[in-house]
């Protein structure tokens, strides 16, 4: 670029420069190399690259696990082949786990907010937190009753919850041979986060506040390290024991939810995180959650416009819409879904598109899409996406998403219940 030429000559002599461009090519940031940037900056740049790699990875997951269902489905339960496919299906899982850490901690991930109360999200956790940790480790939940809701997605509580019990697991298991308690507590309090607090805490803001803490009685931190343990890859684990994703995770959460953080350590004496999540007064929705869905309810005959760039996701969401009967009508971008609109004058109820593509984006092709059909039903699907349906990676409202990677019944249900609203 032209910003890049003018410069050139204050690149060559420096080594390992960090730098960004602007869309007009001039420079806006010089700094002397990655590992002296601040700890929000360095989270930033990775977050970039991991972002680009989510993608691209939930991509080959949505078509490994959705072929894997389609196949289990042509199957009887009994066959020889039933057991390698789901096992395909657990790894598959498990990796998705990966890309949602990934998105986590880059803050990239596209969240639905809603009013909630959290001492209902830790407790309806707590079968899974004890499957998570060895019997001999115990876990005592102290929930402060009469706590003022907060806005936050539960999957994001849930994955906060996750991460911290298994690094507490491990910090504890890392005390072999020493007699001591093994203990983890979890507990909840409400806290109001004055100005004094706020002098000495630059990343907290003022006003009523959800404390949520975890402690255990494991090994402590070095102080040495405790400045890089939100960092990305960052770990203390033995090779293949970990990704350092964990509590890099946790901070993207907590930073994307307007929330702090802090931790608390004394070697062999224990680890204490503190999360300072802001508190809502309003209250929570009466609208209950749909029960289980029967196969049957999920079933149609309406017309969709799927738009999806790579192939085997496409071929893949086709075919498992048309199993539920729909008519589908495929197109690998935009301008070739509107060119088969104009061409073949088809007619349809639904787009179903994924968010990010080249050349046209689905935000923009939906628009113009509901030009020329203006009572058509929008659902985006997406590994990650960027502002044009999020503001601040939440969800604008009267949007509906689909992750990838996603599953025939998340497709399903999900188109389902964009036909079936008002």
């Amino acid at each position: 670029s032209k910003g890049e030429e003018k410069y050139r000559h204050i690149f060559e002599n420096i080594q390992d420069v960090y730098y960004e461009v602007a869309l007009d090519g001039v420079i806006i940031e010089i700094s002397p190399s990655v590992e002296q940037l601040s700890p929000y900056k360095r989270n930033e740049l990775i977050g970039t690259l991991a972002g680009g790699i989510a993608h691209d990875f939930n991509n080959l997951l949505t078509v490994m696990i959705g072929n894997a269902e389609i196949a289990l489905m042509e199957l009887d339960e009994n066959h020889p082949l039933s057991d390698n496919i789901h096992e395909i299906l657990k790894s598959g899982a498990n990796a998705s786990n990966l890309t949602r850490q990934l998105l986590g901690f880059s803050r990239k991930q596209i969240i639905e907010p809603q009013v909630l109360n959290v001492n209902n999200v830790i407790s309806g956790w707590d079968k899974m937190l004890h499957r998570l940790i060895e019997e001999d480790i115990s876990i005592e939940m102290i929930l402060d009753s009469g706590l003022p809701n907060i806005k936050a997605d539960p999957a994001q509580i849930e994955q906060i919850l996750i991460n911290l019990v298994v690094n507490a697991r491990d910090a504890i298991n890392q005390k072999t041979g020493r007699d001591s308690v093994k203990k983890i507590t979890i507990e909840t309090s409400h806290i109001y986060l004055d100005e004094s607090y706020i002098s000495q805490h630059r990343e907290s803001t003022a006003g009523s506040h959800i404390l949520i803490s975890v402690s255990d009685s494991g090994i402590g931190i070095d102080e040495k390290i405790k400045d890089k343990i939100f960092d990305p890859f960052f770990t203390t684990k033995e090779l293949g024991m970990g990704t350092g994703l964990g509590l890099a995770t946790v901070y993207g959460i907590v930073k994307q939810n307007n929330g702090s953080i802090g931790v608390y350590s004394e070697p062999n004496h224990g680890t204490v995180f503190k999360i300072y999540w802001p508190s809502t007064d309003k209250e929570i929705s009466s609208e209950m959650k749909n029960e289980a869905v029967k196969k049957d309810d999920l079933t149609g005959h309406e017309s969709i416009l799927l738009v999806e760039d790579n192939i085997g996701v496409r071929n893949y969401a086709k075919e498992a819409l048309t199993k539920f009967g729909y008519h589908v009508y495929a197109a690998q971008n935009g301008i070739d879904a509107l060119e088969s609109i104009k061409v073949e004058n088809i007619q349809v109820d639904m787009l179903v598109t994924d968010m990010i593509m080249p050349g046209m984006n689905g935000k923009e092709l939906s628009l113009r899409v509901k030009e020329i059909f203006q009572e058509i039903k929008i659902l985006y699907i997406s590994g990650y996406t960027n502002n044009h349906i999020a503001h601040q990676r939440i969800l604008k409202e009267g949007i509906h998403l689909i992750n990838k990677p996603f599953s025939i019944t998340a497709l399903i249900k999900g188109v389902r219940k964009v036909l079936d609203s008002g």
